[in-house]
């Protein structure tokens, strides 16, 4: 499949990811979105991350443009000293996906770019090389600056007394969690440290990371454990007994940890935000440009977040110990560092146990070409008859169907099945929700298990 836009933005095989294909990118990207004082570029921890930074450097050199290199860095990161400096910003990654894979996620001057702005870069792609050779500036600290940032913001005792668990892997911002979580006061135990790129998926933790992780609590009476995906936007969590803290629940807890009045959430997430009390829920295709359309839509103390926990804060907030400054870009410190302040002095279990009762889960298919995937997904989506022989598979009849994306199906017991084919990788998606987690766990294993015949061959 050819490098295109999807949900996190351009992703392809690295192989396809040339130096003439980037150029031609960076190129559209300066040619149709607003650039502000020059481009600010990061990096995961990707093999090939490096030299398709050099090539975008270059690119966007020879149109004159000023280069701001960040090096290794997470997503949001990046996007906070692009932010400070009025600049736009492109990040090398290609998030949780395997390290054959790379990506580029652009920010124009005003943050991340929108589904418009991707069709402006589309169309504008084609444009001669330019011949200039502009500045190249270094920024070692935009790293410290994020750190910084989340200590200031929730004080050097919020974490006092806590035990907590990384599992560095691969991601890029092992360091910087690491860092935040001693600034806050508590004590860090690594694990799992690798030199060659494990891709770690938050939002789908397979059976032998979840085995591990619990593993890793249980044997050393960790208070909890954390962790992120490859460009460290996505946050993962887990309770002291090594049970996984759902993304979404932990932009519920964050939310109101907030103040937040607003909330602007994907269709995906966990309904129980609806039961919590703020002012306003909108529900969005899911994606963060959609959120973030949602969000400036909504304006006033709104948030949002994904079904994977990466949250966006759009107003300036208050945290435990300071201010905290909009960053409207998918996130994982945030969540992870207030979900660990709101359990206080008991247990993150109890804290998760305080919301709505509403267990969501989600897990995928890989490999999946994208010809096989969607045209099961449109027969859901067309056909009453369709839908019903693939519920009647996991034991249950349709009440109601929602289409805004993917097809999203209630069930007459209240249950609802999600199947939504990925936008940026050969991958079929599959969320669940039932009222607890026994009922979650069955649903999810019977659906993975008619969508792989659905899709097989």
């Amino acid at each position: 499949m050819a490098p295109k836009f999807g949900t996190s933005g351009l992703r392809g095989l690295v192989t396809e990811l040339t130096p003439a294909l980037v150029a031609d990118h960076v190129r559209a990207f300066i040619a149709a979105c607003d650039i502000g004082n020059g481009l600010c570029l990061g990096r995961d921890l990707r093999p090939s991350s490096p030299r398709i930074a050099a090539d975008i450097a270059a690119a966007a050199r020879a149109e004159g443009i000023r280069v701001i290199d960040c090096g290794a860095l997470p997503t949001p990161a990046l996007a906070l000293a692009a932010q400070e400096v009025g600049a736009a910003a492109i990040m090398v990654t290609g998030s949780h996906i395997p390290a054959d894979r790379n990506g580029l996620k652009f920010y124009s001057r005003t943050g991340e770019i929108t589904k418009t702005d991707e069709a402006a870069i589309n169309a504008a792609l084609g444009r001669p090389a330019g011949t200039a050779e502009s500045d190249l500036a270094q920024d070692e600290d935009a790293a410290a600056r994020f750190v910084e940032r989340y200590v200031e913001a929730c004080g050097a005792r919020a974490l006092k007394g806590r035990r907590i668990g990384l599992y560095a892997h691969s991601a890029v911002g092992r360091d910087d969690l690491a860092a935040i979580l001693q600034g806050l006061g508590a004590e860090v135990v690594e694990y799992g440290r690798s030199e060659t790129f494990i891709p770690v998926d938050t939002e789908a933790v397979d059976p032998e990371t979840r085995a591990q992780i619990a593993a890793w609590v249980t044997a050393d009476g960790l208070d909890a454990l954390v962790s992120t995906d490859g460009d460290s936007d996505r946050p993962l969590l887990a309770d002291e007994t090594g049970t996984i803290v759902p993304g979404d629940v932990m932009g519920q807890i964050t939310a109101e940890m907030l103040g937040a009045e607003t909330v602007v959430t994907p269709i995906s997430s966990n309904s129980g935000v609806q039961k919590k009390g703020f002012g306003a829920v909108r529900l969005t295709r899911i994606g963060s440009p959609f959120v973030i359309a949602g969000m400036e839509e909504a304006g006033g103390k709104v948030v949002g977040y994904e079904a994977n926990g990466g949250f966006l804060l759009g107003f300036e907030a208050q945290g435990p110990a300071g201010p905290l400054a909009p960053l409207a870009t998918r996130d994982c410190m945030l969540p992870l560092i207030l979900t660990l302040i709101a359990a206080g002095d008991g247990t993150v279990s109890a804290r998760v146990a305080q919301e709505p009762p509403v267990v969501t889960m989600a897990d995928r298919l890989q490999e999946v070409p994208q010809e096989r995937s969607q045209p099961f997904v449109a027969r859901l989506a067309d056909s009453t008859e369709a839908r019903a022989a693939f519920l009647a598979q996991l034991g249950g009849t349709e009440a109601g169907t929602d289409l805004t994306d993917g097809v999203r199906m209630t069930l007459t017991d209240g249950r609802i099945v999600h199947v939504r084919p990925s936008g940026n990788a050969p991958e079929l998606r599959l969320y669940v929700e039932a009222a607890d987690k026994t009922g979650a766990e069955a649903l999810i294993a019977a659906g993975l298990a008619a969508l792989r015949e659905a899709v097989s061959g």
